[in-house]
Order: structure tokens, then C-alpha cells, then sequence
């Protein structure tokens, strides 16, 4: 919730003595330019590559993604530096911290940022292929079938389950030996934990330690001792840095829909990535980002990285009540008649529970669950019989959020089991949530047996 006072990074006040509590927010999209027609090097020019509040923004997630807590068990302890509370004197379009070099890039969407992560990698090679989890946000997989379908010479993509880590290898694997002689392509390894809807977790450090080996039994067997160009990037939405940090666990990248948890109140559009700068990936990825982040211009609006910087000053208590509620909703549900399935890594049952808690802190195990029931139908009356949970999409928000998921995948796609709704935890009692999903539950069963 401490946010320094006014942390904006191009302050002259090093001491922010008598400074505001409130982060400025600046609407202004051009600057005024100086007699000689010469803009110093700290000054801004125009509102795509110049923003206080996005500026702001950045420089606090980046800072957020690397903080060490003696309560992240996973956290890989060569990578851990000290951080200083206090933000540099100035900064550039995507934000970095001094101390480490962190660039964070703060996109008008958590799409927008997904596709400049692709941008940066084409920069430097001619094909990239992705290892794309087989349970993950469909948006991701509908953005690369729109847009890449005709051009696979460009990019292409091989679904894997992410938990099973011996089939990700060979995967990789077998694709660093297709590309032995021929001209480098970019491989990206893509991660999204937990995984939607299913709430999967996968190893960040298993996979990051995996893909570091492969990088370096291919560069002692090349030649040409040039490090074949593999990218780790954990899409962490549904666990932000208060219980996961997939840089410090070994990530080059990490990717947000600040939509989400970040904003926290349903009002935000933005999407954030970091770059690690402990890996050559991550310090790579961080050149060219800042380029793709101003020249395509898809950046987060002024007032929606404000929003997001009040949002990240309650995100701690807010994912902590939601962490609770979720917990408590998951084991009601698993005990219910009328449910078939409870997908959550806090019950012991779950398949990666022991991964999960290593990998998130305090042991807190987000505020996204799902469940099953016995049929599509079934699942579409409890969605419809609710009174206290809201029908809508989206997730992180105050609200308590249930979805069908199925119905709103794209056709051909469907990925999700047809009786299974997805539940976005809000901050309502628990108790509430409990009566309102048992009385649906049994209005369902019901309506659908007679």
C-alpha cells in the first residue's frame, strides 16, 4: 500500500520534501520547446514517448516486480538486489530502475502488450515459435490464429501442457535441432500460471532452469558460439508481485493485464510488461521494447496509469481478502453435492498444490477459481440463478465475477470443459458468496432434472 510520496521520476525534489501524497496526472500530449529549439535531455516532447504518470506507473511495477520478501520461498537468491525506495531523477519512455536496470513498458491493453513482446522478438529474426500453454486466456491463442493463420513463415505455435516440464523440454529441444544450420529463429516460451480457467500451475523456476540448460548445451556444441535466442515470459495476471515475482523465480519477461489486479475496481484497460535484468533474454528484450512501446504508440492512457497507481495502493489488502474468500468458496464447493470439480492450487488436492505453494507467498493462492458441474446446460442455470455474484467477463475487480466460459470462447477453439464456471473472487463476505452459490446451485439442479 506505501507508495512513496509523489513518486514521480523526472522530480527535481530528491528529498520530496513537502511533496504531494496524490500522484500528479498529466493530460498534456505536447511540450513546450525551448528559444534555441533545443529539447534538453530530460525533457519532454510530446505525450507517445513522454508521460509523468505513465512514467510513474512503470518505474513502480518494475520496482514491485523485483523486491525481495523473506516470505517468496521460490525466489533464486543470485538474483536478489536491493531496491531503492525512491525513484531516479529521470526516466525514459519505458521506465528503468538505476539500481537494476528493470524496464517496465506500460501498453493500453494487456493484448497491445502481448503482441509488442512479438514485435520486439520479430525485430531481430526472421521466425518466431511459441510454446503456448493448451490451458491459457483465449485471447492469446485468438490473437496469433487472427492475425499469424496465413503467415506461419512469421510465427508458429506448438500447445504443450506447461505442468508437465519433460514435454516442454522435448519440445524445445526438437526445435533447436530443426533450427541447427539454418538461419536462428526466436523461440518463445510462454507461461501463464495460474492458468485460465483451470487454474494450472506451472514450475517458473523448473522451466526457466530447463530452458537455461538447453541455451547452453546448444551454445557449447555451436560453432558459431552464438546462444541460440530462447525467451521465458510468465503471464501473471492472476498473481501479482505481492504473491508471485517470475523474475526473481528466473523469467526474462513478465506480463500483466493491469486491467485486472492492478487497477482493481473494473475501470482500468492496460497491460504492463517487465524485463528481467538478470538474463540476457530479459536485458535484450529491454533494447528494443521502449522502441515497439513509442512507435506503435499502443500506450496506456494518462488517466488509466493514475487509476492504476491508486489501485496498486490497496492491492495487497484487497488480494489478501480475496485470497481468503477464494480459499474458503473453493473448499464449500468441493464439498458440495451438486459440483463434480473444484479447480484451485490452495486445496491440498490439487495437482500442483506443493508447486503453488513454493511459488506464491504468504500462502496465498489467488482470487480466480473454477468449478464443474454436470453439464453445460447445469453450468449455464447456476450462472443464470445468482443474485449476489454478477454475470460478466473479466476478473480482479470488488465484484464477484461468474463466467461460462465455454460459451465465450471462439468457435472451433473451445478449450474449457462445457459444465465448468469460472469465479473471479470479489470483496463481499464470504458467507454471502456461499448462500448465493448454494441457492443457485440447487435452483440449477432443479430446473435442469425437471
Amino acid at each position: 500500500a506505501g507508495l512513496p510520496p509523489s513518486p514521480t521520476p523526472n522530480t527535481n525534489n530528491n528529498t520530496n520534501e513537502n511533496a504531494a501524497l496524490c500522484t500528479p496526472l498529466e493530460f498534456a500530449t505536447t511540450y513546450q520547446r525551448p528559444p534555441d529549439g533545443n529539447y534538453t535531455s530530460a525533457g519532454n516532447i510530446y505525450g507517445r514517448t513522454d508521460n509523468i504518470t505513465r512514467e510513474t506507473l512503470q518505474y513502480v511495477v518494475g520496482t514491485m516486480e523485483i523486491m525481495s520478501d523473506s516470505n517468496n520461498n521460490n525466489i533464486n537468491n543470485s538474483l536478489v538486489h536491493s531496491v531503492s525506495s525512491a525513484p531516479p531523477d529521470s526516466c525514459n519512455n519505458s521506465t528503468t530502475n538505476e539500481e537494476t536496470n528493470v524496464i517496465c513498458a506500460a501498453f493500453s491493453s494487456g493484448m497491445a502488450a502481448v503482441h509488442s513482446i512479438l514485435l520486439s522478438l520479430m525485430s531481430n529474426h526472421t521466425h518466431i515459435h511459441i510454446l503456448l500453454p493448451d490451458d491459457a486466456y483465449h485471447g492469446v491463442p485468438t490473437q496469433f490464429h487472427t492475425l499469424f493463420d496465413t503467415m506461419k513463415h512469421v510465427v508458429s505455435w506448438t500447445m504443450v501442457d506447461m505442468t508437465d516440464i519433460h514435454q516442454v523440454e522435448q519440445l524445445l529441444r526438437t526445435r533447436i535441432k530443426e533450427n541447427r544450420g539454418r538461419q536462428r529463429e526466436a523461440i518463445l516460451v510462454w507461461m501463464e500460471t495460474p492458468s485460465n480457467p483451470l487454474c494450472k500451475v506451472t514450475d517458473i523456476g523448473a522451466i526457466c532452469d530447463m530452458v537455461n540448460m538447453a541455451r547452453k548445451e546448444e551454445t557449447d556444441d555451436d560453432d558459431d558460439d552464438e546462444e541460440q535466442m530462447i525467451t521465458t515470459v510468465v503471464d501473471s495476471t492472476w498473481a501479482p508481485p505481492c504473491i508471485t515475482q517470475p523474475i526473481l523465480i528466473g523469467a526474462d519477461a513478465v506480463l500483466h493485464s493491469g486491467t485486472k489486479y492492478f487497477g482493481g475496481h473494473s475501470d482500468v484497460l492496460l497491460g504492463l510488461v517487465s524485463c528481467s535484468p538478470f538474463t540476457s533474454s530479459g536485458k535484450s528484450l529491454s533494447q528494443i521494447l521502449p522502441t515497439v512501446q513509442s512507435t506503435v504508440g499502443a500506450v496506456a492512457s494518462p488517466f488509466d496509469c493514475w487509476l492504476t497507481l491508486r489501485g496498486l495502493r490497496t492491492l495487497h489488502v484487497r488480494l489478501q481478502k480475496q485470497c481468503q474468500t477464494a480459499l474458503s468458496l473453493a473448499k464449500f464447493l468441493d464439498n458440495h453435492a451438486h459440483v463434480s470439480k473444484v479447480h484451485y492450487p490452495g486445496l491440498t488436492s490439487h495437482p500442483q498444490h506443493s508447486i503453488a505453494s513454493k511459488q506464491m507467498k504468504y500462502g496465498w493462492y489467488g482470487g480466480m477459481l473454477s468449478f464443474e458441474v454436470s453439464s453445460e446446460e447445469m453450468a449455464c442455470a447456476v450462472a443464470g440463478a445468482v443474485k449476489t455474484i454478477q454475470r460478466a467477463t473479466s476478473l480482479g475487480g470488488t465484484e464477484t465475477l461468474i463466467e461460462h466460459r465455454a460459451s465465450i470462447e471462439p468457435i472451433g477453439r473451445v478449450t474449457s470443459p462445457l459444465g465448468l464456471l469460472r469465479v473471479s473472487v470479489g470483496l463481499e463476505d464470504v458467507e454471502d458468496l456461499k448462500v448465493d452459490l448454494d441457492m443457485a446451485l440447487n435452483v440449477a439442479t432443479r430446473v435442469v432434472s425437471s
